[in-house]
């Protein structure tokens, strides 16, 4: 009996997945191929910004031109799951049909909407609705704030109509063309590499130090300087102004006071690890206000495998730790998307003996951010990549269950 189960639900949900997988390729494919992106671009042309549409008639003609299109190949690749099932004599084999089924709720809702049926667009096309944005981009199903930016953001990533699975092996969940990204504790190992990693893949980079010197990166033998601004710990809200055309906020700076534990050690490791990065956070969370900030601006804060590992460095350790646990109890209620960087032992200034190249882990960063991966792990210790996940789902619980939310 559990078994017949376990078969049915897997050709349930398999043959559903693979109608979504048709229909991201598809998606993919009218961005490339001229021929397809002829009907695909009415879709385009369909939404303002604020996602209502253009005219009726665009709206209605969009529908014709590309959902039922996309819609009757979903159905025709929907019966080889079917064909194959029913040729092999797989149990159940008729239920492999649900993919079939799955697509007539899309091509029938495509043809209302196309035949101009009155209130079926607000059944049928839920993240083409216009309004104020109440949730943020959802990491695994495409929400309204995940698509706009598909169409507002750019044309070439966020595929996805249902599941983010293509985006996620793509890398499209999350595009950095021609973002402004500001990175602190930009003079350190790291914060280079990161800059340099950000510039290849499009973004325009800031750089924020606390020294005077300017910063360049280096590309082929040549130096590019780059913005460079000059700030203080306890002035975070100065940059305020800096911070309303910043997209992206890395934050990344630190300090590691190694065996030390005198007083002076302990307020130093707080003051810089934990609160100078919590009021950048806050700060910045100033500047989002609109639509377009809730769904494109966002922070990554460098926390460190420190929040469930020993350090080898008890101030570095506790201080990284209690920033790491902040950040969980402050993004149940953030106005963007917050990004924890749970990074290992990297060659750099605080950690000499590092093993990482930080190169290497810049660009496994950057890479888990376009597959919208909220916790990017980057360590060589496995440990980690079993242990963090687990604390910090049962610490986002509790901090849930028994604090209230933020008034707005």
């Amino acid at each position: 009996m559990v078994n017949h189960l376990t078969i049915a639900v897997i050709l349930i949900l398999s043959t559903i997945l693979w109608v979504e997988i048709v229909r991201d390729c598809y998606h993919v494919l009218s961005h490339y191929w001229q021929p397809l992106y002829r009907l695909h671009g009415w879709h385009h042309k369909v939404f303002r910004p604020d996602l209502t549409p253009v005219s009726e008639a665009i709206y209605r003609k969009a529908h014709w031109y590309n959902d039922v299109p996309e819609a009757l190949v979903m159905l025709t690749f929907s019966l080889i799951p079917g064909v194959i099932c029913y040729y092999y004599t797989v149990p159940y084999s008729w239920l492999a049909w649900s993919g079939s089924l799955y697509t007539l709720t899309f091509l029938s809702g495509a043809i209302a909407r196309g035949a101009g049926v009155p209130y079926i667009d607000e059944l049928t096309d839920i993240t083409h609705r216009p309004g104020d944005f109440t949730t943020l981009p959802n990491p695994w199903l495409v929400n309204r704030p995940y698509h706009w930016r598909h169409h507002f953001d750019n044309q070439k990533a966020y595929y996805c109509g249902t599941l983010m699975l293509v985006d996620k092996i793509m890398g499209t969940a999350l595009s950095l063309k021609g973002k402004t990204v500001a990175v602190t504790g930009a003079s350190g190992t790291l914060g280079l590499a990161l800059l340099k990693e950000l510039q290849l893949n499009g973004a325009k980079v800031v750089a924020f130090t606390s020294q005077n010197n300017k910063i360049s990166l280096n590309f082929d033998q040549q130096n590019l300087p780059i913005k460079t601004l000059t700030w203080q710990v306890g002035k975070e809200i100065e940059l305020i102004d800096e911070f309303r055309k910043i997209d992206i906020l890395i934050i990344n700076h630190g300090i590691n006071v190694h065996e030390r534990r005198d007083v002076e050690a302990i307020l130093k490791s707080y003051e810089v690890n934990t609160f100078s990065g919590w009021r950048l956070m806050e700060t910045f969370f100033k500047t989002v206000k609109t639509n377009k900030d809730k769904v494109c601006k966002e922070v990554w804060i460098n926390t460190s495998e420190a929040e469930v590992n020993p350090a080898i460095s008890p101030l570095y350790e506790l201080s990284k730790r209690t920033w790491g646990d902040l950040i969980t109890l402050r993004r149940l209620d953030a106005p963007c998307v917050v990004r924890k960087l749970i990074l290992g032992p990297f060659k750099s200034n605080l950690n000499p003996i590092g093993v990482m190249s930080a190169d290497w882990v810049a660009k496994q960063i950057i890479k888990g951010a376009k597959s919208d991966i909220r916790n990017i792990i980057v360590t060589i210790n496995p440990i980690t990549f079993i242990a963090f996940p687990i604390k910090e789902f049962c610490q986002s619980l509790y901090f849930k269950l028994f604090t209230k939310p933020s008034e707005k």
